[in-house]
């Protein structure tokens, strides 16, 4: 019997509703606390639509939608070629995988791409790894936006000098910003990539059988 559509696609679907539940969270909860931060200042404060476009929610969406999607890029680009033995998260330590063979265009079910061949597949074979770094440029570039935009918002309340972005770029705020945020992705994929080793989830895509060898390498 043919599983139906939610069965097929639980996985993104809860984890984009997670995402939705998450982003409310700390839309409603950044507003009064930006609110807060008005009202020391002696400042009015701003309605939710308002918000919607501030440097302060803009700022603190995409620094993190940035950090996320960088992990994302290296990781996929590092795993071709750096291996950790007894990982679930790394390649075998020899020998070629499914992954490393070359797309046959004589596949019936393969994705347009590879059936088009040419540039077009030189460049559907790196697809992934390019989307994703997209993504994060986008993110950045939105966050150096945002952060610029709140900074200066603040410099207007004190009664300061505005910075401009090519000034913003050298500002420490913007990198602390970035780099809390880098840090802490670097740091759970590390844990993934060293935790998988000597401990299993049955059930996993991501674990190891339970029953493997710490040393054995790969799902």
């Amino acid at each position: 019997m043919k599983k139906g559509f939610f069965y097929q696609n639980s996985l993104s679907i809860v984890f984009f509703l997670l995402f939705l539940l998450s982003l409310a969270g700390q839309f409603f909860n950044g507003w009064k606390e930006y609110n807060n931060e008005l009202k020391d200042d002696k400042y009015p404060e701003v309605t939710v639509s308002e918000y919607v476009t501030s440097g302060h929610f803009i700022s603190a969406t995409f620094e993190n939608w940035e950090s996320e999607f960088l992990q994302m890029a290296l990781f996929v680009i590092l795993t071709r070629t750096l291996r950790q033995k007894g990982s679930s998260e790394s390649k075998k330590i020899e020998g070629e995988e499914d992954v490393d063979k070359e797309p046959d265009p004589n596949k019936e079910d393969a994705p347009w791409p590879v059936h088009k061949g040419g540039i077009v597949l030189a460049v559907y074979k790196y697809s992934l790894s390019i989307v994703l770094l997209l993504l994060y440029l986008i993110s950045f570039c939105l966050h150096i936006y945002g952060s610029l935009k709140d900074y200066n918002a603040e410099q207007v309340r004190l009664g300061k000098p505005l910075e401009s972005f090519s000034q913003y770029l050298t500002n420490s705020r913007l990198w602390f910003e970035s780099f809390q945020n880098w840090q802490s992705e670097f740091l759970s994929i590390f844990a993934i990539i060293i935790l998988s080793i000597f401990f299993r989830q049955q059930g996993s895509s991501q674990s190891k059988p339970v029953d493997a060898a710490n040393a054995e390498t790969g799902e």
